[in-house]
């Protein structure tokens, strides 16, 4: 039996490759793809502008049914009981438990984290990336069972999207009754808004797409703000400040990848906040910053790469138990199949569609 993958052999160039599917390993097990989105990473990845990926097997947000279990394979990262057929949702990194960051318990920060992401399709097991009918899941990866009630259009943004605003909201210690801003209407601020809301939080979106701010509005956005009709940060600012009676908001998280969106995110910030940024993951982009501001403010700030493994499983339960309240499976705006997986790229790249969705066959 063959399985293929796409292959970025240079940026902006993709190719489909045929390998043989391969037999899993103690601990390990081999899925059959059933959908994978484009993440913004992939665009990044895509164009040559990731820090860490160059080439090979693209994609990591993904949901899988299991094709085949290694020896001592019984049950998932939480405990329940697998079976061949199962879906899963598995972390796209892994954490090798040996390194510096492992041994003090930050496996988001696992220095060994893309060992397999890293390899070329020709080095086996061949299957490591998602955009590829089949995905080897190592052991030293996490993997939950996807539950019922979550569609596989929803359950394919867990291991990445979701799990990574979750993770930053917590770290931040989001509080009922606080105000949150989030910068960035996109799939990943959709997800914190309606994980903010959850929480007891006000939430406050900044985006420049009226469509974008629609749609949050329906994951539980309270108030809404267009950079066109607030089109400086002093405009943003003082907005922000009117709708928090003076003080500005208690957490701020930036999930636009702009550069200039971080330097702007402490003005909206009230004294002793603090600040999630996620989106901007590209070594080198530059923005001015007020490092005075920041001090004075005494803001503390949360850089959020990747999130504890653990945090898959939580993502799962929230998907599971809100999945009739907020529209998730609208973030998925556009299907392609296999075979269009470089217009899905090139569509996504210019924001003609919210969130691509490769779906196999």
């Amino acid at each position: 039996m063959k399985g293929k993958v796409a292959v970025m052999v240079e940026p902006l160039k993709l190719e489909y490759q045929q390998y043989d599917l391969p037999s899993p390993e103690k601990e390990a097990l081999l899925l059959k793809i059933i959908r994978t989105n484009v993440c913004g990473s992939e665009l990044h990845i895509w164009h040559g502008d990731h820090p860490v990926k160059k080439d090979g097997i693209l994609g990591h947000e993904m949901v899988g049914k299991i094709e085949k279990m290694g020896e001592g394979v019984t049950k998932d990262h939480a405990g329940r009981p697998i079976r061949v057929g199962d879906r899963v949702a598995v972390t796209y990194f892994q954490v090798c438990r040996r390194c510096n960051s492992c041994v003090n318990g930050e496996f988001a920060l696992c220095e060994n984290t893309y060992e397999y992401f890293n390899k070329q399709p020709e080095e086996s097991p061949h299957f490591h990336g998602a955009f590829s009918t089949h995905y080897y899941v190592h052991p030293n990866q996490f993997f939950y069972k996807v539950p019922d009630n979550i569609p596989d259009s929803v359950a394919a943004s867990a291991n990445c999207a979701i799990s990574q605003v979750l993770y930053g909201i917590d770290k931040a210690q989001l509080k009922v009754n606080e105000t949150i801003v989030i910068q960035g209407a996109g799939g990943l601020g959709l997800y914190a808004a309606a994980i903010a809301k959850e929480s007891g939080a006000k939430v406050i979106i900044i985006d420049g797409v009226e469509a974008r701010l629609k749609q949050a509005k329906k994951f539980g956005a309270d108030y809404l703000i267009n950079l066109h009709d607030y089109d400086t940060v002093e405009k943003r600012s003082a907005l922000i400040k009117e709708i928090t009676n003076g003080s500005g908001a208690d957490v701020g998280m930036e999930v636009s990848g702009v550069p200039d969106a971080f330097s702007e995110g402490i003005h909206h910030i009230r004294p002793g906040g603090r600040y999630i940024s996620v989106g901007n993951i590209i070594i080198g982009a530059f923005t001015a910053f007020d490092p005075g501001l920041l001090t004075r403010k005494s803001i503390t700030i949360y850089p959020v790469n990747r999130y504890q493994p653990w945090f898959l499983n939580k993502a799962l339960e929230f998907l599971s138990s809100n999945i009739n309240k907020y529209p998730f499976a609208e973030l998925v705006d556009a299907h392609f199949g296999f075979e269009e997986i470089e217009a899905a790229l090139n569509k996504s790249y210019r924001r003609e569609v919210t969130r691509a969705s490769i779906v196999m066959d």
